[in-house]
């Protein structure tokens, strides 16, 4: 088994280093910039390549000679390097979380006959495959709710945030319009929208607010009434608020007075990315807070699963990296095992309705030391 892993930022590291960990199969990782793949040298197992991977027939000579590929670029590359992989006939596991509907594809993955899993990582990922498999043991599901963030364990002024997977794709979700299910209805609200208080134990009070991250449960999940919110430290949302509207993350250019022409998104790429960027050896935290109720028997109840994940001091590894790149190499393993198939795209919420192959993933992510708590509460 060949498994190349294209991109090789902080998610794509610690995806291949799970994987080549195994010994069992030939690992190697593709990136455009030579100093991330640099720091691949310590790692013997895996395989450095160099490419520009924005090029579609680039990635398509790539992957040709490998029998799975994971796609751990950014979400503005995503879609089309999907489309690329699943054109050279891939079996694939997807972790970009780019804005397109990846159903668009359902057709040609099913016509290559290839197993494309998309949107694993934690949220989306995790959180679609838990409520995949709650909704195959509930008798009716009525309500889901996610929320989930990854944090500095230190806060520092002004942004008390860092960037543990692409910038880019942070402020996507500051603009994107969040879809939520409301008595069945999809219906649109503004992204960092109906800001709420939570309470994390041994973490203290947090914020959460409207982000798109349903996605494709929207299509394949009946449930009346589901949301995803991010979780920041209070008062996160107000700033990038005002940012977004003053005009900050706009993409159509603007004329300055002397002449200049300047795209609003690029100068505060520029401008934030920098103070967003950890340091070396920089810890962090990830929480998670899913809520699923429904009946079972008769009887009504509320699910909950709590995670609290923390920065890996021997590995050096983040915790967002640990719970979105651990996530996806699992269901790698799975895929490589053949332990589950599912031809055209599968999001995770299909795998978790799988229950030898939900224990599968939980049981691997355990060994991580990604657990989580559940907790069931009556509700009648």
């Amino acid at each position: 088994m060949r498994i190349i892993v294209l991109g090789a930022g902080l998610v794509g590291r610690a995806i291949t280093g799970d994987l080549a960990s195994d010994k069992e199969w030939e690992i190697t990782a593709a990136d455009i910039d030579q100093e991330t793949l640099e720091g691949l040298k310590g790692e013997s197992e895996i395989k450095a390549l160099r490419a520009d991977l924005s090029n579609s027939s680039t990635v398509s000579k790539l992957v040709k000679d490998y029998d799975l590929v994971v796609n751990a670029l950014p979400g503005h590359m995503g879609f089309s390097t999907l489309k690329t992989v699943i054109k050279s006939g891939k079996t694939l596991v997807d972790i970009s979380f780019f804005p397109e509907d990846p159903f668009e594809l359902d057709q040609l993955a099913r016509e290559k006959k290839i197993t494309a899993v998309i949107d694993c990582g934690l949220a989306p990922g995790l959180s679609n495959l838990i409520l995949g498999y709650m909704t195959s043991i509930l008798d009716q599901t009525e309500r889901f709710e996610c929320y989930v963030g990854g944090l500095p364990r230190v806060r520092t002024w002004p942004y008390e945030y860092k960037a543990t997977f692409s910038p880019s794709d942070v402020l996507e979700e500051y603009v994107r319009p969040a879809r939520l299910v409301e008595n069945k209805e999809v219906i649109t609200k503004p992204a960092l929208s109906e800001v709420e208080l939570l309470d994390f134990p041994n973490v203290g009070t947090l914020e959460a607010f409207n982000t798109d991250g349903l996605r494709t449960l929207i299509r394949t999940m009946k449930v009346p009434f589901m949301k995803e919110k991010t979780i920041r430290f209070p008062g996160h949302a107000e700033r990038m608020r005002m940012l977004r509207e003053t005009g900050f993350f706009k993409k159509e250019p603007v004329s300055l007075s002397e002449g200049a022409i300047v795209r609003p998104l690029n100068l505060t790429s520029e401008l934030l990315f920098p103070l967003w960027k950890p340091k070396e050896g920089e810890e962090d935290f990830t929480v998670m807070r899913i809520v699923v109720e429904g009946k079972k028997t008769g009887k009504r109840k509320r699910f909950l699963f709590g995670l609290l994940d923390t920065y890996d001091r021997k590995t050096k590894t983040t915790s967002m990296a640990r719970t979105t790149g651990y996530t996806c190499s699992t269901v790698v393993r799975l895929l490589a095992n053949r332990k589950f198939s599912h031809i055209g795209m599968c999001p995770p919420e299909f795998i978790g309705q799988d229950h030898e192959c939900y224990r599968f993933i939980m049981e691997g992510l355990k060994k991580k030391g990604i657990r989580f708590k559940e907790t069931v509460v009556d509700l009648n």
